[in-house]
């Protein structure tokens, strides 16, 4: 029996996508599965230096991670490997390494780099790709911040163009301090999308010991990702 592939996006680069990777992961742990994290093409990290599935591994003990390639300038991958002289990941690649990781996990997480239709080759190859060939669900993280609206409303029309279901809209940092724009793009998010807002997570979650961070994840997700969380009203 092959087990599920959720594909976790952003609307761009660190909007959170690792924290709400390794809080999705948290849960679906918590209730006994078997989980791996893919992370298909890390940039901006050496080799010898821990990159994102090292902090989904930190947060989630036991979990398996799976990097296929690391660039070490913090570029788009296609970008970063053609100047590292590097052969790049395909999204054919991505595709084969989560099914081969899904014959034995009930739950696949592929992470992206990125935005949605960042380059992963200069062919144009991109993590929407992958999906598409997968015929996998994506989970979008976004922000609160003023501009949210239009870079979620497009990421979330890419991937209806390609025939891809979104999985919903998760808020990668909820701000300690509340702002008007926050409070409003709460609810004007899943009203431009079309789509559920699924969770917001506090931000610095990531800081936290594991223990802690799954009861923050419970609490951050709502039912759709097996937790609590509720909209705030406004």
């Amino acid at each position: 029996m092959t087990g599920e592939i959720l594909v976790v996006t952003g609307t761009g680069t660190g909007v959170g996508k690792t924290i709400v990777t390794a809080a999705v992961a948290a849960l679906a742990c918590a209730r006994g599965q078997r989980v791996a994290v893919l992370k298909p093409a890390q940039t901006g990290v050496e080799a010898g230096e821990p990159g994102d599935v090292a902090d989904v591994a930190r947060l989630v003990p036991g979990i398996t991670t799976c990097e296929l390639a690391r660039f070490p300038e913090p570029l788009a991958p296609a970008t970063a490997a053609r100047r590292a002289g590097l052969a790049p990941v395909t999204p054919v690649e991505a595709a084969d390494a989560a099914r081969k990781l899904a014959t034995d996990h009930d739950l696949v997480l592929v992470e992206g780099a990125g935005g949605l239709l960042v380059r992963f080759t200069d062919e144009g190859g991109t993590l929407a790709d992958a999906a598409v060939a997968l015929d996998a669900p994506v989970l979008v993280v976004a922000t609160v911040e003023l501009g949210t609206l239009n870079h979620t409303e497009l990421t979330v029309e890419a991937l209806r163009a390609r025939g891809l279901i979104c999985a919903g809209v998760v808020v990668g940092a909820w701000p300690a301090t509340v702002h008007l724009a926050a409070m409003c793009n709460l609810t004007d998010l899943p009203a431009v999308t079309g789509v559920p807002l699924v969770g917001a997570l506090p931000d610095g979650a990531g800081a936290l010991p594991p223990g802690e961070f799954v009861a923050v994840a419970r609490h951050g997700l709502g039912s759709a990702l097996g937790g609590e969380w509720q909209t705030p009203e406004p």
